[in-house]
């Protein structure tokens, strides 16, 4: 039995089952619900390509709508996607990725600016923790989704997004209080 909280939740269960069975205006009625959050999620959490992964985890919601069990909202499941889709895109881009963070690390370590400096932006804060932190931080913080829910989303296990949501808070408050230890 689908775990739902009523309201939304029992119209989006009732509309993944008519997407299931092949209803198109059942799927767009979703999208349209849903798209914004799942959007800047994707904005925060990937940066960039949160268009094309939005728009692909929308087009494996409906490849895989037979799935959605309904055990959490809807919106929750097409993030869980989203993630994984951003998670697999990281692994086939893994050493463009490592360049780039010895770089980042390279640049941040001669950075002459000093703590008196103006304030840092959430968008520079964000992109020097981990695509975890940063995900776990932006879905927490946010979007207002609870530990529970984003360690769903995240597909880890609650401790681990817990651990994930400390790391990423002191990582952040030290960049804040002016130290350059990302």
């Amino acid at each position: 039995m689908p775990l739902r909280d009523g309201g939304e939740a029992d119209e989006d269960w009732a509309l993944s089952q008519r997407v299931a069975m092949g209803d198109r205006a059942a799927f767009q009625l979703l999208v349209l619900r849903h798209e914004g959050r799942v959007r800047a999620f994707l904005a925060r959490a990937a940066g960039c390509d949160a268009d094309d992964l939005a728009q692909e985890a929308f087009v494996r919601a409906w490849q895989r709508a037979g799935e959605y069990r309904g055990q959490g909202r809807y919106a929750a499941w097409v993030m869980g996607i989203g993630w994984r889709l951003f998670l697999d895109q990281r692994r086939t881009a893994r050493r463009r990725a490592a360049i780039a963070r010895d770089d980042e690390a390279r640049a941040t370590s001669t950075d002459p600016r000093s703590a008196s400096d103006a304030a840092v932006d959430a968008d520079r804060l964000l992109a020097a923790l981990s695509p975890q932190e940063r995900a776990a931080l932006t879905l927490c913080f946010g979007h207002g989704w609870s530990h529970g829910e984003a360690a769903a989303i995240l597909g880890v296990p609650l401790g681990t997004l817990k651990s994930l949501v400390l790391r990423g808070r002191a990582k952040a408050q030290k960049m804040i209080a002016g130290e350059s230890t990302p």
